[in-house]
């Protein structure tokens, strides 16, 4: 995989990419207003297997801090399971005005890479069995393609089952 380094795919999830030296492949793509799934856009729109599509989840855990759940854009985010990840007991999806001022990015476009805030980050394990997965680059219409391995070594994240069937 190659790095792609255009300037109108600069975010802070592709300088910190650049900056830690993570080969990755950036994806752009028209984005609909309209659309209800940002992630499930994604998918259909670049062509790719809504199992390798992950979407960037907050939450927070025990009425307190923040966690990042990354799970595939087809299933849902296993609140209870993040929170043990985490070393909680329940965690609920925060407030998308919390999630956009901890995070620096928009809804629909929030990056795992690149936050503002470095908060837990959690990987669903079905990610282990893919070569390369998508994560959003940090703005709507906007996907960064590496491997699993390399997400975790640049947010300092780790695998865990948190991802659920619709």
């Amino acid at each position: 995989m190659t790095r792609r380094t255009d300037a109108s795919a600069g975010t802070p999830a592709t300088v910190a990419l650049q900056a830690a030296g993570i080969a990755f492949r950036a994806h752009a793509y028209e984005h609909d207003p309209r659309a209800a799934a940002f992630g499930l856009e994604a998918a259909e729109k670049l062509g790719v297997d809504p199992e390798r599509v992950f979407k960037t989840l907050l939450a927070t855990v025990d009425g307190g801090p923040l966690a990042v759940g990354i799970v595939p854009v087809a299933q849902q985010l296993d609140l209870k399971a993040l929170a043990a990840a985490v070393g909680g007991k329940r965690a609920e999806l925060a407030d998308p005005a919390t999630a956009e001022r901890r995070t620096g990015y928009v809804v629909g476009g929030i990056s795992p890479i690149g936050q503002k805030t470095a908060l837990p980050t959690v990987l669903d394990e079905s990610a282990i069995l893919c070569e390369t997965i998508l994560v959003s680059g940090g703005r709507r219409g906007f996907d960064v393609e590496l491997a699993p391995d390399d997400l975790l070594a640049v947010t300092a994240g780790r695998y865990a089952p948190i991802a659920r069937q619709r």
